[in-house]
């Protein structure tokens, strides 16, 4: 049996919620912020954070890879395979975001174009400078995540928790001085970001060296050389969930794409509404982490009892959670709405989107999304990769298109798409998890 019990499991959930909702604090902000310089920057600032998750996706995926094999390590027992295996994983995800970095720099024009076509003037040169700024920050974000998942992997979820208080703090500081006092706009914006992923990724590297912080660090990382065996087994885990992770993002680029054909004002309710509805999801990417190590360690012991009891209560509290929050935005939705400096036309519209989005995530996003964690614990990533891809260009993308342009819902077509997709995901991981075939996978 492995060694999770109420209080450790408390430990390791607590700081992953809390970084979660700091996380997706630094876009807040950054909208909020920027709202100052106008819809047409909101817009712009929305927009390339699609791209921007796009980009980011395949260096997440691979520490995703690697907390997962660094999970059943640590479950065996096995420090030294997990340490190599960490090194592996952090180098390979070096050389991916810094090839990222230069290809966005070149080429972020037709980037922009080829996901969104001819926009507004204004978005667009917003769009740009802000592309161009943030892609710097790829190489350190790939480190701060790196770093950061492997911390989890091991049960300690607070360093990463402090990081991001860190990050928030800086992040904050420099919107204030870039946007507020100096009129920078976007820019201010897209620098803020930057300064506080440098500050983050060289404050939790340095934490992750020293032994006191993390009895399994990867020590001497610059002499390490890639090690096909140890990269092929988080590849194992990694590709199915960059496939899956890149296919999403892709899908949800051409959902705002359909949006920017409905004018300013339904890109900066679809923007506002992604903001608001973040909180919502980040309490559960913070229970669907946990999910991932603990499910990783109790499937590395052969622990299954373990791994069907821990998934099962997390996946009730992620319940409990996204309810209330779902139901204090739908009471506090006028005074949420109220620190974006919207025009009347995109607060209506920000009404409508959010309502629905409020109702079909808290029926069933927990097990759309938090579940399949427990999945890719077990090594069942190929099933979770083919079953979201589909779901998402064969529900929510084809639904989307089909009632914004037949039936005439505009952006609220979008929302309404999304939320088909949440249901058909629930039932298809739902029903892949009590059949028991993920017992059957191996990572290591």
């Amino acid at each position: 049996m492995t060694e999770w019990n109420n209080k450790t499991v408390r430990a390791l959930l607590w700081p992953l919620i809390v970084e979660q909702l700091l996380a997706v604090t630094i876009g807040i902000v950054d909208t909020v912020m920027v709202s100052s310089a106008g819809e047409a920057a909101v817009s712009g600032v929305s927009l390339v954070d699609q791209i921007n998750q796009l980009l980011i996706i395949i260096f997440t995926a691979l520490a995703t890879g690697g907390s997962v094999v660094a999970s059943q390590y640590i479950g065996r027992k096995d420090s030294k395979n997990c340490a190599a295996s960490s090194k592996q994983m952090m180098l390979a995800n070096t050389v991916l975001s810094v090839f990222l970095m230069v290809v966005t720099l070149i080429f972020y024009k037709y980037i922009l174009y080829a996901a969104y076509g001819k926009m507004e003037d204004e978005v667009t040169q917003n769009a740009r400078v802000y592309f161009r700024i943030t892609s710097l920050s790829f190489p350190f974000f790939a480190l701060y995540t790196s770093s950061a998942s492997l911390f989890r992997a091991m049960g300690n979820s607070r360093i990463p928790m402090f990081t991001a208080v860190f990050m928030n703090v800086i992040n904050i500081i420099f919107n204030w001085i870039f946007i507020i006092v100096l009129k920078t706009g976007v820019a201010g914006a897209a620098a803020s970001t930057l300064i506080c992923r440098i500050a983050g990724c060289v404050l939790i590297f340095i934490l992750q060296c020293k032994d006191k912080y993390a009895p399994i660090y990867p020590e001497n990382i610059h002499k390490t050389k890639l090690d096909a065996l140890a990269i092929k087994k988080i590849l194992r885990i990694g590709v199915p969930a960059a496939v899956e992770s890149s296919l999403f993002q892709f899908g949800k680029i051409l959902l705002a794409r359909l949006v920017t054909d409905f004018g300013t004002a339904a890109i900066a309710a679809n923007a506002v509404t992604g903001a608001i509805a973040s909180f919502v999801y980040m309490p559960g990417t913070g229970f669907g982490m946990a999910i991932l190590t603990i499910t990783g360690q109790c499937l590395g012991a052969k622990d299954y009892e373990g791994a069907k009891l821990w998934t099962f209560r997390l996946i009730r509290l992620t319940y409990i959670v996204i309810v209330s929050l779902n139901i204090m935005n739908l009471l506090c939705m006028d005074m949420w709405l109220k620190l974006f400096n919207l025009q009347s036309e995109t607060v209506a519209l920000t009404q409508k989107y959010l309502t629905l989005h409020c109702i079909t995530s808290s029926i069933a996003w927990p097990l759309s999304f938090a579940l399949p964690n427990a999945l890719r614990a077990a090594g069942d990533v190929k099933f979770v990769m083919i079953s979201a891809v589909c779901t998402m260009w064969f529900v929510r993308i084809s639904s989307s298109y089909l009632c914004a342009y037949v039936f005439g819902f505009e952006g609220l077509s979008v929302w309404i798409g999304m939320g088909l997709d949440f249901f058909f995901r629930a039932v298809i991981f739902t029903t892949r998890w009590k059949r028991g075939k993920w017992r059957s996978k191996n990572v290591i």
